[in-house]
């Protein structure tokens, strides 16, 4: 069998790694069950209010601390710093049993979810150095899209199950333990060596290269828009499912779960043939496609259909979401040089969870003020103009490869001559390579993978 061909898994470090991913999810599912009977018993009927702050603090850690993260991931060890981070996330839940103050328990979860932002950029970053070929890749990001929906159907099964016989404090500890289950799996893993990041040492400047980096990128500022669409998908089911349920359906529980569980399903079918369908198809149209369904889906939610209309139109959205979410990460790492991955994959975390935090400001308070009907005409507009701007800010000629010119200027940055930029004359004092020393580049003019890095600081224009 040849390399294309084969499954990630058979890789071992991959392996490993895709079994700490899955760990922790388990263990955060069963965490999320366990934290709103948490806040119940700090809030009573006020829990909601309670579960609603600590989600605005989870995205507001996500946004503020991914890109000061990604801006220092490379000064790091990778191996090191991601079993430290579980470990510390596993310390951190294992506090909230005794937790007694809503001040307390936000700022745990703040300090959690500064943890998490460190973290998942950095294990997004991961991967692809150890699946370099892009098919086998391609599977992977397949793999983990399987492993969010399975978690969050499965999770609450789950909790409920443990419930019958465990008291919700002992889902905490549970996840304690998936998370040092997860930092044991790294350990156990072979990481790839980190490459030598080329950026300037200033504070400012490593904290604000990714975000910088990711928005002079047309096609990943075209994958911000997508990430709008989503987000207005995503935060429709997750905010009015029940409302939509319960109180314009008159329905029960059952149904509420049956609803959320199509969108689940949706996401899940597609996540399984896309790797098929990337192998002839580019990511631009399959991810436009997605981002038309997620618009027509909330459009059809106008009407306010009875359960078999919501179920179609759940289904939809999770295909829609899917259909973005899955190759997005392709889209990112075809934007990036190894060295800097950390930091494109942290602005990536941050500018997506900032359109979230969007997303569930604007269904809660709409639906809540102005009526269900009016929420997805609004969505669905949103997501309409997200999607067409994604086509203006994703040219359809998106060549890896781009012929471009370097004026003549100076710089001093660590680098190796092994790349083609750093062909100058040495006097004998620069020590070993990688070096840092001040040193000119000529005038000169040639093609290779474009990416905005040290050496290119703006897209060429055509």
């Amino acid at each position: 069998m040849n390399q294309s061909a084969q499954s990630p898994l058979k890789n071992p470090a991959y392996r490993n790694l895709f079994g700490a991913q899955v760990t922790s999810l388990v263990g955060t599912g069963l965490t999320t069950v366990a934290l709103a009977l948490l806040a119940y018993d700090m809030a009573g009927e006020n829990a909601g209010q309670v579960l609603g702050t600590a989600l605005a603090i989870k995205m507001i850690a996500y946004v503020c601390v991914a890109p000061i993260a990604g801006g220092f991931a490379h000064l790091l060890p990778r191996k090191q710093t991601l079993i430290l981070l579980d470990i510390v996330r596993a310390g951190l839940i294992l506090t909230l049993p005794f937790l007694s103050t809503q001040w307390q328990l936000y700022g745990v979860i703040f300090a959690l979810n500064v943890c998490s932002a460190c973290f998942t950029p950095l294990f997004q970053s991961t991967i692809p150095d150890l699946l370099p070929n892009e098919e086998r890749y391609t599977k992977a990001l397949s793999y983990s899209r399987l492993a969010y929906d399975l978690e969050n159907l499965l999770s609450p099964t789950l909790a409920a199950l443990l419930l019958s016989i465990w008291s919700f404090d002992s889902l905490f500890l549970l996840n304690g333990l998936t998370f040092l289950g997860s930092a044991l799996l790294v350990v156990l893993t072979a990481l790839p060596k980190q490459a030598i990041a080329e950026r300037e040492s200033s504070l400012w400047h490593n904290i604000s290269f990714g975000i910088k980096a990711y928005l002079r990128t047309p096609r990943l500022r075209g994958l911000l828009a997508l990430h709008g669409a989503v987000a207005c998908a995503g935060a429709m089911v997750i905010v009015n499912t029940v409302i939509y349920v319960r109180a314009h359906l008159g329905l029960g529980e059952s149904e509420t779960a049956y609803v959320m569980m199509a969108s689940g399903a949706g996401s899940m079918l597609v996540a399984l043939f896309l790797p098929r369908l990337l192998k002839t198809v580019p990511d631009r149209p399959m991810m436009i496609l997605g981002g038309s369904l997620i618009a027509s889906a909330l459009l059809w939610g106008v009407i306010l259909p009875g359960l078999g209309g919501l179920l179609i139109i759940w289904f939809l959205l999770g295909a829609g979401w899917s259909l973005i979410q899955t190759p997005a990460a392709r889209v990112v790492t075809r934007s990036t040089t190894p060295s800097d991955r950390a930091a494109y994959f942290s602005a990536n975390f941050a500018l997506s969870h900032g359109a979230w935090f969007i997303g569930y400001s604007l269904a809660g308070w709409l639906g809540a003020n102005i009526g269900l009907s009016q929420t997805f005409a609004i969505l669905a507009c949103l997501a309409f103009l997200m999607t067409l701007w994604a086509l203006k800010l994703w040219p359809t000629n998106d060549p890896v490869v781009i012929e471009h010119s370097h004026p003549a200027h100076s710089h001093d940055h660590p680098h190796t001559h092994k790349d083609p930029h750093h062909h100058h004359p040495h006097e004998g004092w620069e020590g070993p390579e990688p070096h840092i020393h001040e040193h000119r580049h000529k005038e000169t003019r040639h093609a290779h993978p474009f990416v905005i890095d040290a050496h290119h600081v703006k897209w060429p224009q055509r």
